[in-house]
C-alpha cells in the first residue's frame, strides 16, 4: 500500500500507552493464535468488468467480501446483484478521487456542495494529493455521507465502510470525519490498529506510527465496532512479468505471489487486499492495470490456493461476522 496511511510518515508523535497483549482476533473470540483473513475485493461498481469478476469469484472461488463504489457507473447492476445474494459481505469503498483519465465520476453530494473535491471538469480530483490540498474535512463528511446515503436509499445495507485509494487515510481531520460516521452509524470501518506487522513493514512505519494508529483503534473498538490487527495491500504492486502469456501462467504467478505474502501474516485478524476483474475488450481503455486485476481473479478462483490456506490453517471470516461477534463481547 503506498498511498494508504502516507501522513502518518510526518507524524512524529511518541504515545505512552502500552499495546494490547492479545490480539484483536482472540477479542472477538477466534483461538489464540489463529490468523483469520478477510480476502476483500475492492473496487465493485467500478465497471462492468469488476462486477463481473468479483461474482465470479463470489459464486466460484474464495475470496468472500467486497465493497461498492457508489458515485460508478456500474452501482446499479452491482447492487442488483447483492439484493439476489443477500449474505454477501459487501461494504462502502468511500470513493474521493476519480483516477483514470477518460472514465471519471463526481462527488455525490454535488459539486457545489463540495467544490474543494471538484477539479475543473467537475470530476473528482485524481490525485489523493490534490484531495487534501483542496477539499476541508466538512467537504469529505458531506460527502462520505451521501456516498451512505445513496447505498440505503437503493436498499443496500454495507457490512462496513473503507477507503477507495486510502485518500481517508491522508489526513488526520479526513480519518477523524471516516471513524467518526463509522461509530456513529455503528457500521465497522477498515481500520488496522492491532500489531500492524505486514502493513508496519511494507509502510515502513516507526513503533511511534503504529502507535498512533493502536490509539486511535482504541477508540474505535471502545465505540463498538471491531479491529483489524494487521492489513496486507500489497498486490496491486506485482505487475505481471513479461512472460506471463497465457491464463495458466498467470494464475499460478499469482497464486505462489499470494501464498508468500501469507505466510508472512501473524496471528490476528487480517484484510487482505485485491482487485478481481474480469476484464472486457474495452477494460484497456479505462486503465492498463487488467491483466494484474485479472490475475487476482484467477488466483482466487483456483482451487489449489483455496487447499493452500486450508493447509496452512487459515481462517476466513467477513466484515459481518466481525461485527456480530463485537456485539457480543463486553
Amino acid at each position: 500500500m503506498k498511498n494508504v496511511l502516507f501522513f502518518l510518515l510526518a507524524i512524529s508523535i511518541c504515545f505512552s500507552a502500552k499495546s494490547q497483549d492479545t490480539t484483536y482476533a482472540e477479542r472477538l473470540g477466534f483461538p489464540k493464535n489463529a490468523r483469520v483473513v478477510i480476502l476483500h475485493m475492492d473496487d465493485a461498481g467500478m465497471s462492468l468488468s469488476s462486477n463481473r469478476g468479483i461474482e465470479k469469484v463470489f459464486e466460484k472461488g474464495v475470496a468472500n467480501s467486497t465493497s461498492v463504489m457508489m458515485p460508478c457507473p456500474w452501482v446499479p447492476q452491482i447492487v442488483r446483484y447483492l439484493e439476489s445474494h443477500r449474505a454477501t459481505d459487501a461494504g462502502l469503498h468511500l470513493t474521493l478521487t476519480a483516477e483514470w483519465k477518460d472514465y471519471r465520476w463526481v462527488p455525490l453530494a454535488g459539486g457545489a456542495a463540495v467544490p474543494g473535491l471538484t477539479d475543473s471538469t467537475g470530476c473528482l480530483w485524481r490525485d489523493v494529493a490534490d484531495v487534501v490540498k483542496h477539499a476541508s474535512a466538512e467537504e469529505v463528511d458531506k460527502e462520505i455521507r451521501a456516498q451512505l446515503d445513496r447505498a440505503l436509499k437503493m436498499g443496500f445495507h454495507p457490512t462496513h465502510l473503507d477507503s477507495h485509494m486510502g485518500t481517508l487515510f491522508a489526513s488526520p481531520s479526513f480519518l477523524q470525519k471516516y471513524i467518526s460516521l463509522g461509530i456513529e452509524k455503528q457500521i465497522p470501518v477498515m481500520f488496522p490498529g492491532g500489531h500492524d506487522t505486514y502493513i508496519g513493514k511494507e509502510m515502513n512505519l516507526s513503533a511511534e506510527q503504529i502507535q498512533y494508529f493502536q490509539n486511535l483503534g482504541k477508540t474505535i473498538w471502545n465505540g463498538g465496532l471491531p479491529l483489524l490487527d494487521d492489513l496486507m495491500n500489497s498486490s496491486y504492486d506485482w505487475d505481471p512479468p513479461s512472460n506471463v502469456k497465457d491464463d495458466a501462467s498467470l494464475t499460478k504467478w499469482r497464486v505462489a505471489l499470494y501464498e508468500k505474502a501469507m505466510l508472512q501474516l501473524r496471528p490476528g485478524v487480517t484484510m487482505v487486499i485485491m482487485h478481481c476483474t474480469d476484464p472486457s475488450s474495452i477494460f484497456s481503455d479505462i486503465t492498463d492495470s487488467g491483466e494484474k486485476r485479472k490475475a487476482d481473479m484467477l488466483a482466487m478462483l483456483d482451487p489449489g490456493f483455496k487447499k493452500f490456506l486450508k493447509d496452512n490453517g487459515f481462517i476466513l471470516t467477513t466484515w459481518r461476522e466481525l461485527m456480530e461477534r463485537r456485539k457480543k463481547v463486553k
